[in-house]
């Protein structure tokens, strides 16, 4: 297999997390290269449903190497929790692998992402996780975060929190109006931390890629949310706070761009989104709620009802040029099996001057202005989950999947019909 990144090609919730876990199969190294625990990815295996947060896709099969990368946020605890719960499974976590540089989430983080986004109003709510994702990249950013490795040097993370904590204790209280932290107790739950990464850490990462780069073993870089939650290339400022474009791949894994063989994006038949911000074709009405009920569109980590909408080739053109996708993966075209006529959104129109926008806005403040230019195309109403070929789909879902590549500009190489591993498509 060539070395391969696997991007959220909308708003996140793609289905990244099955197609990551196929492809894991013919790779040597899966690594989870940024994101936190906000992802929530959703694997599918012999009728038995995992989510993964935290811990790569791969981690399912047996003597690969799963790293989190150093562009990764980790909250210890969410982390013990999903070790626990794949021991309970008989899961074999021997090839899990922790970046020493990765950044940890601490409780004042937590604190100050739920108070942020509990006290937001209107425009101003982002519609977070309030997992402590932004709070801890804007600490790494602002050069008072933890890394993995400060958790092992006690003398180091003790010089730290001298510095670190005052500022912290005075935000929590006198912007926030939250309870302080004392250093006793920091410490404490830092140790424990450490306890729960120690079998984990990688300190000897250098020396393993090194040795995958001369023994041409195969890595899959797998990324968390979507294109149009990138922070920079995102729907500013409702993103998340770290880049799951393709770029993001090497400056959180570890590995130099040169190693990418294939940028393979992944988009539904459809798209969804969760949280705030602009979605220009989202459906408010019976169409939505059954593409919502039909898909199970609610949220792995929040368990929110998705906001749904009919597949924006826009948005898809835009994810295929920020990245660099080199084929597309659709997910749950099965979705579609009921329905007569389905919609693509081709471009946008302005409705104060009539400017037609066939590439992506990226100023959200217009986006209330803009509406779909839709195409309708004819649905094929017969049930596709069991199907194995491309060859074999009906006629007017290969017509649909042709007509996506046409507006994106890119190849369709995977379709996904279903849930399972078996319910896949490979062109």
């Amino acid at each position: 297999m060539k070395n391969t990144v696997v991007i959220g090609a909308q708003w996140g919730d793609e289905g990244k997390a099955k197609i990551t876990d196929i492809l894991a199969e013919s790779a040597d190294i899966i690594i989870r290269y940024q994101g936190g625990c906000n992802a929530g990815h959703t694997v599918v295996n012999n009728g038995k449903t995992f989510k993964f947060h935290l811990i790569p896709s791969g981690i399912l099969y047996k003597n690969k190497l799963c790293f989190i990368g150093a562009g990764t946020v980790i909250y210890p605890d969410v982390l013990n929790e999903e070790i626990e719960n794949l021991k309970k499974e008989n899961i074999d976590l021997s090839g899990l692998k922790i970046s020493p540089l990765a950044s940890v989430t601490m409780p004042y983080h937590i604190d100050i992402d739920g108070y942020s986004e509990d006290t937001a109003k209107g425009k101003e709510k982002i519609g977070t996780t309030k997992k402590g994702i932004g709070p801890t990249y804007t600490d790494k950013v602002s050069r008072h975060g933890i890394k993995v490795q400060d958790l092992f040097d006690i003398d180091g993370l003790s010089k730290k929190l001298d510095i670190i904590l005052p500022l912290k204790n005075k935000e929590l209280t006198q912007i926030y109006g939250l309870k302080p932290y004392s250093k006793e107790l920091i410490l404490t739950l830092c140790q424990k931390y450490a306890d729960i990464i120690k079998p984990y850490i990688s300190n000897d990462w250098q020396k393993i890629f090194h040795d995958a780069i001369q023994q041409k073993k195969s890595v899959l870089f797998e990324g968390a949310q979507g294109v149009m939650l990138d922070v920079d290339w995102g729907t500013y400022p409702y993103v998340t706070s770290s880049n799951p474009v393709a770029g993001g791949a090497f400056t959180g894994s570890g590995f130099g761009p040169n190693m990418a063989g294939e940028i393979i994006g992944v988009s539904k038949a459809y798209i969804t989104r969760v949280g705030e911000g602009p979605f220009a074709t989202e459906l408010n009405d019976e169409t939505g709620e059954k593409i919502r009920k039909i898909g199970h569109e609610f949220g792995t980590t929040t368990g929110r009802p998705r906001r749904t909408g009919w597949f924006d080739a826009v948005v898809a053109k835009y994810g295929v040029l920020v990245s660099g996708l080199t084929s597309m993966a659709v997910t749950k075209l099965d979705v579609f099996d009921t329905f007569n006529e389905i919609k693509v959104c081709t471009a946008y129109k302005d409705t104060r001057t009539g400017e037609i926008y066939e590439y992506y806005p990226t100023n959200v403040n217009i986006h209330e202005y803009l509406e779909p230019v839709y195409e309708t195309h004819a649905g094929w109403l017969s049930d596709i989950s069991g199907i194995k070929k491309y060859e074999d789909l009906p006629e007017n879902a290969k017509k649909y999947l042709a007509r996506l590549e046409e507006l994106m500009g890119v190849k369709i190489s995977i379709i996904s019909v279903g849930p399972d591993r078996h319910q896949t498509i490979f062109r």
